[in-house]
């Protein structure tokens, strides 16, 4: 039996083959958790003034259909921590160049890129086997009111990821996140890469991942392009509604219950699982924009 701390309801899913689930990870309380703590070096580069990123816009582009933070791959609002196997929580003591994680980023990429500010470049690499590496963004101080996060209840994830060979990356994950009033909503999404092929998403009260049924299977030295759409319903419950990968759309219609928490505000989460020998890899995100309404 796996214990939890109540700060890190968590679950790291590397080999269905040999386990249901062969290690756990952080998903995203730590994004509240270590509002001013970063493992993280900081990023290479700044972004240019835009009144659509996510690093100088503090209102979002509000639109009929959700008010959008865009262009994320420019903001300044990322955060990296490491995590490592033996406990997949927040490792306070590392830092980018390892030894047992290492990792970076680098913004304003122009190749490959699809925007003309340029795509981010995430990587992971180190010496200790399923080592992961989790970035976030945080948009809580970024809204029009803090007050308004219990007001929310729909939520897009659009963006656009490139890697040169991704069949070395155990899972990649996109995570979106909502708390207040002692609840916590996540809606986490994991491209299961090694070892099936598969999209799981994950259960908050019983903190380990689902199966979907759903295949993944992105493509490589080749822009794909992911839509996540996630609903809190009017009882307080997470709708897992649907994935769409390069154009074909998956629907879930999966519903959870929210975990207890006592932290609040609104982030995203986008992480990179390392397998067996660790292998080094880098991917890039490029368009990123995250909707809410």
């Amino acid at each position: 039996m796996v214990v939890f701390p109540n700060y890190a309801p968590v679950l790291r899913a590397a080999s269905y083959s040999y386990y249901t689930c062969k290690a756990l990870a952080v998903l995203v309380i730590v994004s509240l958790m270590l509002v001013s703590t970063n493992c993280g070096g900081g990023l290479a580069a700044q972004p240019s003034n835009n009144s659509n990123s996510g690093g100088s816009d503090t209102s979002g582009s509000g639109t009929s259909t959700g008010t959008t933070f865009s262009d994320l791959q420019q903001s300044t609002w990322w955060n990296g921590y490491a995590l490592l196997p033996s406990s997949y929580n927040i490792c306070d003591t590392c830092t980018p160049s390892g030894p047992l994680a290492t990792w970076g980023t680098t913004q304003g990429v122009k190749s490959p890129a699809l925007s003309t500010g340029g795509a981010m470049k995430f990587d992971i690499g180190g010496t200790m086997p399923f080592a992961d590496i989790l970035w976030n963004v945080k948009f809580t101080k970024h809204l029009p009111d803090e007050k308004m996060v219990p007001s929310l209840s729909s939520f897009t994830y659009d963006v656009y990821f490139y890697g040169a060979n991704l069949e070395t990356s155990q899972a990649l994950e996109f995570d979106i996140n909502q708390f207040f009033n002692g609840m916590s909503f996540i809606w986490g999404h994991e491209c299961r890469i090694a070892s099936g092929h598969e999209w799981d998403t994950w259960d908050n009260i019983n903190m380990h991942w689902v199966k979907s049924g759903i295949p993944c299977n992105p493509v490589s030295n080749s822009w794909n392009h992911l839509v996540i759409q996630a609903q809190r319903t009017s009882d307080n419950r997470l709708l897992f509604k649907s994935i769409t990968l390069n154009g074909q759309t998956n629907t879930l219609n999966r519903y959870d219950n929210p975990s207890p928490t006592t932290w609040y505000g609104l982030t995203i989460n986008y992480q990179m699982d390392g397998n067996s020998q660790q292998e080094p890899y880098s991917v890039y995100l490029d368009k990123l924009n995250f909707t809410y309404q």
